[in-house]
Order: C-alpha cells, then structure tokens, then sequence
C-alpha cells in the first residue's frame, strides 16, 4: 500500500464521523442492519431472477419477472453501498489490507460486469426466449451471478471474524 493511500485511508478511519459510528452503541449496529436488509433486497431479487433464467418458475416470463424483481434489486443497493462506505471507514486501514476484503471487492466487480453484461447483451432478446427456450449464455450468467453473490456474503461474513 503507497504512504498516499495509507495516509488517506488512516485520514479516513480517524474521521470524526467513523469515531461517532465506533463509539455509538446503537449507529453501527444500525448501519449492519440496513446493510444485511440492503443485501437481502438486492441480493433475494437477483436469486429469483437467477433461478428464472436456469429454468425454474418457466411459467413467469422473464421481461415481466425482470421489470418486477430488478427495481428492487436496486432499491437494495441504494441501502448497501451508503452503509457499506459508512461501515469500511470504521476500520478502514485494517479492511484494505485484508484479502478476503479484496476478494470481496474483486467479486463485487465481476458482479457489476456481469449484470450489466445481461443488461447490455441479452435483456432485449428475453420476451423471445418463452419458458423454455432460455440461451446458454443466460443460464452462464445466472449462474456466475449466484456464485458471486455466494462469495460476496461469506466474505463478508467472514470479515466480521
């Protein structure tokens, strides 16, 4: 880590705000909360969609099931990425010098990828699929979508340890 970043991320983590979050008894569980609800919303939605697309629920069309599930897949990350920042700035000089916080990052980058992959590829081409006809390269990007979002809570999980 250069003595720039470390400076900052040190400039960070002895902030005002940071030491009112580590010193509250109630802000940083509240933050945790919002975060695990965040994940929930973003997270719950983008399983559903997933198993959609590997073929479960055929029945639901994928155009409809997206237009009902992605906004709150949204909504979700609207809670996570607030929260998230606030949380990292508590313990911010020990949290970038983890690798299982660079993991964590690195998969939170191939999850972005792989969304707007889907969004950018193969969204417009959906209301052909039907309920059976969903392509490969869908069912692939489900399911990098699902292990991503696996290793992104166990590492998360594994951070608070």
């Amino acid at each position: 880590m250069t003595g720039a970043l470390a400076g900052l991320l040190q400039g960070l983590e002895d902030s005002a705000l940071a030491g009112a979050i580590r010193q509250s008894a109630w802000l940083y569980p509240f933050l945790e909360i919002l975060h695990i609800l965040g994940i929930v919303l973003l997270v719950g939605a983008a399983f559903l969609f997933d198993l959609r697309l590997l073929g479960f629920s055929r029945n639901l069309p994928v155009p409809d099931l997206a237009r009902h599930l992605l906004p709150w897949s949204r909504r979700g990350l609207y809670l996570i990425v607030p929260s998230g920042l606030l949380l990292f700035c508590t313990n911010a000089v020990a949290l970038a010098g983890d690798p299982v916080f660079h993991i964590k990052l690195i998969m939170l980058v191939v999850g972005g990828l792989n969304a707007g992959f889907f969004h950018r590829f193969l969204a417009s081409s959906a209301p052909e699929w039907g309920q059976s006809n969903t392509p490969r390269v869908a069912k692939a990007v489900a399911l990098c979508s699902i292990v991503v979002w696996v290793v992104v809570i166990a590492c998360g999980r594994l951070l608070a340890y």
